[in-house]
């Protein structure tokens, strides 16, 4: 029995066989054509497969788990049409004239190369992104399969790392697990894995790899991270027990529909979802949500290969408010930069796009986007009971100018004749060191707080969020984020507005106790968590 260890991505075990997968790369030859053109007509039928291709794996995907994890094969979509590498491919089949597949490969490894010498690590992750697109574009001009695994049975997957095309295309009904020698906590599998609800370990090291064969048996221990290869009878029993009474808790869960999120004491709190879709709508209302805490807006414009118009994005957001039946929803205005990049924006390069144009920023710089979105969100809250959230706020003047934009908007309206609510509720994320502290200037100007944990910790702590290595450093609950977070508690109660969390932090319950007695409103987790913090608030004593 040895055991391995990496870091568990998703809170269930599995007990099984295991398939080995090693990626198959298809050896690309140089040979010389006499027709350029031919080989250019090659080209562009090869990525219109590979499109095809594209978009029926973010369909499965969007399906099986929703928009955010749709997105990866969305980005590839955009990345397909890089102005910059069909150029160089082209260029190169045309001036050196050879034949397309050699083109594409070169091409790639260069680009692959230039993005993983760059020191921002967002752009560093970009290089997997690029191989995979040339792999697949390879795969389509030479006819060959792609190296997805065919399984026949339940199996354990271990592989050095997965691409997400890999990962999704494996038949969810037949993985056990994954288990991966490298790839961190955020990596597109272990999102993957956590949206398709499969236990999961990420990078439990290429020790792993030679010591492993394909029909060997192995546990996987999602919960602490270790992979135990042919484990005992002993630690096969442990496992199961620690599988059923994850199951068995989850049963437990849904005792708790219907009833209300309130301390033994009586302190009663808001328990909402976040969700990214109208796709999400059937979860939400299936573990009994509170309401909408963060509707990220942004997924409407990542779907599309053109910005949504007025009409598309009214239509989306009312239907979330009716669905809701009169519940608070939240939506979040348009959040693009930094780690979710839209190819038509053609936004600038940026060394450091976390501290870049984003959020609030990109909306102030391109008002004629911005204004299109807050139209129609008016337009929608004349459906339901609607919030409207602005992420990345640092500075008063920031929020004064989008205030004035929404005043101005609303005249227009009603000299148009088209109704809205005037009870709409205006608020800001809480998710820079900036904003806490200025919270005190900021809470009389809108009607809410929500703490964004994510970014907030990323940017106090100076981590970022895509970095692996940067883990260890990554301490979400480090003192001078807690802070932060009571110090824009006050601040709002102060001025008699409500507070909320709605990053990561709100699903983690060894901190409910702690959020509740800084007097915090409402906590906005992903659906699935709602009932198990909902199980945590009533098992707190505030009087104690």
């Amino acid at each position: 029995m040895t055991v391995f260890k990496g870091k568990g991505v998703n809170k269930a075990t599995a007990v099984g066989k295991i398939a080995v997968l090693t990626g198959q790369e298809t050896v690309v030859k140089r040979e010389r054509t006499d027709c350029p053109d031919s080989e250019l007509e090659r080209l562009e039928k090869a990525k219109t497969e590979a499109e095809i291709q594209l978009k029926e794996l973010a369909k499965k995907v969007r399906e099986e788990t929703g928009s955010a994890e749709a997105e990866i094969f969305e980005i590839h979509m955009m990345m397909l049409e890089d102005e910059d590498y069909n150029n160089a491919v082209k260029e190169m089949i045309t001036s050196q004239k050879v034949n397309a597949e050699y083109a594409v490969a070169v091409t790639g490894d260069n680009f692959a190369q230039m993005f993983a010498d760059m020191e921002d690590s967002y752009m560093q992750a970009r290089s997997a992104d690029v191989k995979d697109i040339t792999n697949r574009i390879i795969a389509c001009l030479t006819d060959s399969t792609s190296s997805q695994a065919v399984l026949r049975e339940p199996v354990v997957i271990i592989a050095d790392d997965l691409s997400p095309a890999e990962t999704a295309s494996l038949d969810k009904g037949k993985v056990l697990a994954f288990v991966t020698a490298k790839g961190s906590v955020n990596s597109h599998t272990a999102i993957l894995a956590r949206s398709m609800d499969i236990p999961a370990v990420i990078g439990a090291g290429e020790e792993l790899l030679s010591a492993v064969r394909d029909g060997d048996f192995v546990a996987v221990d999602g919960f602490t991270g270790e992979v135990i290869l042919n484990p005992d009878e002993k630690t096969v029993k442990a496992m199961a027990q620690k599988l059923s009474a994850e199951k068995e808790k989850k049963r437990l869960l849904q005792s708790l529909k219907g009833k209300a999120s309130v301390t033994v004491d009586g302190r009663k709190i808001s328990i909402c979802a976040n969700i990214g879709s109208v796709d999400n709508m059937g979860e939400v209302l299936l573990n009994d949500a509170e309401g909408i805490g963060l509707f990220r807006s942004e997924f409407l414009y990542l779907e599309k290969n053109d910005f949504p118009t007025e009409q598309e994005q009214f239509a989306v957001y009312r239907r979330v408010l009716e669905s809701m039946g009169g519940k608070k929803v939240i939506i979040r205005t348009l959040d693009i930069g930094a780690d979710k990049q839209c190819g038509y924006f053609n936004l600038k390069k940026e060394e450091n796009p976390a501290l870049g144009i984003r959020g609030a920023r990109l909306c102030l710089n391109r008002p004629e986007i911005f204004r299109v979105q807050l139209r129609a969100l008016l337009r929608a809250s004349a459906y339901g009971n609607m919030g409207i959230m602005f992420p990345m706020i640092t500075n008063v003047w920031e929020l004064e100018e989008i205030l004035r934009l929404i005043k101005g908007i609303k005249k227009e309206l009603e000299g148009e004749g088209i109704s809205y609510s005037d009870k709409t509720e205006t608020g800001i994320m809480i998710e820079t060191p900036a904003s806490a502290l200025i919270s005190h200037r900021l809470a009389p100007m809108v009607d809410f707080f929500s703490v964004g944990t994510n970014d907030l910790t990323q940017y106090t702590l100076a981590c970022d969020r895509q970095n692996s290595d940067t883990e260890p450093f990554c301490d979400t609950h480090h003192e001078a984020v807690l802070s932060l977070v009571k110090m824009a508690c006050e601040s709002a109660h102060s001025h008699g507005k409500w507070i909320g969390i709605c990053g990561e932090l709100a699903s983690d319950t060894s901190l409910t106790e702690y959020f509740l007695r800084l007097g915090i409103d409402e906590l906005s987790v992903p659906p699935a968590d709602v009932l198990k913090v909902r199980d945590a608030v009533r098992r707190i004593d505030l009087s104690e």
